[in-house]
């Protein structure tokens, strides 16, 4: 089976084809510029691929609710152009194939549960921290949807003692992501997160990172946690959240997975294909 697969981003598509048991053979990079200007582009890559079915893995937020009319309608994104877009309408008039969607946070989980370190577990969490800040939900062996989908990268969190910053989310400044994305760190400290080298600074990423981690541990009771995106480049910052965790849980939560932090919070598996392989699985699955 020939699958497209959509990592659809708010800066950058990324189109492959690949196969249902993760092989990737081709993948192109566009520009996410607006849907007159980006949808054609997408549209002949797939039909030139001859794709058998398609799976997108779409920021959002996005309508999942297969009952409601907006099913596979970008919503309510800061991204103007895309609002209340049907990115699924479109590709399925124009490629006559089945299309399995998600958010692009679910679709990086769902690739490392089907060909990543999180394989044969059934509770898993993968948090991308980069431009924004998303949670992918597996539980119970299989993606969590409800009334919307999961968007824990927007739960407000304790300050940090020595942190006067004010946020920079548009809708409630100093939630987790107004606090700890890659804008909210390059806007307090006046460098891109990849040329900070403060340890102080690091060290309140850690904690708020920590404090996130701590209530997804103690609400989803995940078997892994899996910690992607740009910010988690920063490999050093992987011990200094483990050490937070740990004294924020006190000894509360008595588990196997809780014993060995190194194995519980990882870093992400699939040299950043994890998303786009998911996008496989969703592909396969429609």
């Amino acid at each position: 089976m020939r699958i497209g697969a959509l990592e659809a981003g708010g800066t950058k598509m990324v189109c492959a084809v690949g196969d249902e048991l993760g092989n990737i053979y081709d993948k192109v990079t566009i520009p996410t510029e607006t849907p007159d200007e980006t949808m054609p582009k997408m549209i002949e890559y797939f039909k030139n691929a001859h794709v058998d079915a398609l799976g997108i893995g779409c920021f959002g937020p996005v309508c999942l609710d297969k009952a409601d009319a907006h099913y596979g309608y970008i919503t309510s994104t800061p991204k103007i152009a895309w609002r209340s877009y049907d990115i699924v309408g479109a590709f399925e008039a124009s490629l006559g194939v089945p299309v399995g969607f998600d958010t692009d946070v679910n679709a990086a989980c769902l690739g490392e549960v089907s060909f990543g370190s999180a394989s044969g577990l059934s509770d898993v969490l993968y948090l991308t921290v980069g431009t924004g800040i998303g949670l992918g939900i597996y539980s119970g062996g299989k993606l969590l949807h409800g009334n919307l989908h999961p968007e824990a990268g927007h739960i407000l969190l304790r300050r940090h003692p020595s942190d006067t910053y004010a946020g920079k989310c548009p809708y409630h400044k100093d939630c987790f992501e107004g606090l700890a994305a890659g804008p909210a760190i390059e806007e307090r400290y006046g460098v891109p997160a990849r040329e900070l080298s403060d340890a102080k600074a690091w060290d309140i990423e850690a904690y708020y990172i920590a404090q996130a981690l701590v209530s997804y541990i103690l609400i989803l009771a995940p078997q892994k946690i899996i910690l992607g995106g740009g910010v988690m480049h920063k490999t050093e910052l992987f011990p200094m959240i483990r050490e937070h965790v740990e004294k924020l849980l006190n000894g509360y939560i008595v588990t196997r997975e809780l014993k060995d932090l190194e194995d519980y919070i990882v870093p992400a598996s699939l040299n950043d294909e994890q998303g786009i392989k998911g996008c496989l699985v969703l592909g396969r699955d429609a």
